[in-house]
């Protein structure tokens, strides 16, 4: 599993300059695999949108679609869930959304710059 997550971000890095992986495995033991990774890239234009795909890289899925960076997915212990950093309000801000894509709201909102979310236990 690990070896396929390296090569993963190696070719992720050959193909875009901007690109942030996180791993989910969906409540399956590590070594199953069959994990879900979503990933930042500016794939699509000039700022970076997330994405989601198989852990075999397949079914790749855009999630993101707006004017302004979005950056730094982070999955639910659970997976149901994608935190992540979006500047589409005019500063950076925390969001979360179903994993999916659908229900994109804003979790955070003031004049700082709030930055790169991390679920915890």
């Amino acid at each position: 599993m690990k070896k396929l997550l390296l090569v993963l971000f190696i070719i992720a890095l050959a193909v875009s300059p901007l690109v942030v992986f996180t791993l989910v495995t969906q409540g399956k033991s590590e070594g199953e695999g069959e994990g879900k990774i979503a990933f930042a890239s500016d794939r699509d234009g000039e700022d970076a949108e997330i994405y989601i795909m198989n852990a075999d890289g397949s079914n790749q899925t855009r999630l993101t679609n707006n004017s302004a960076g979005d950056l730094w997915p982070c999955f639910s212990p659970d997976g149901t869930e994608i935190a992540f950093t979006s500047g589409r309000d005019g500063d950076l801000e925390i969001y979360i959304m179903n994993a999916d894509g659908s229900n994109q709201t804003s979790i955070t909102n003031n004049p700082a710059g709030d930055i790169r979310p991390s679920w915890g236990p």
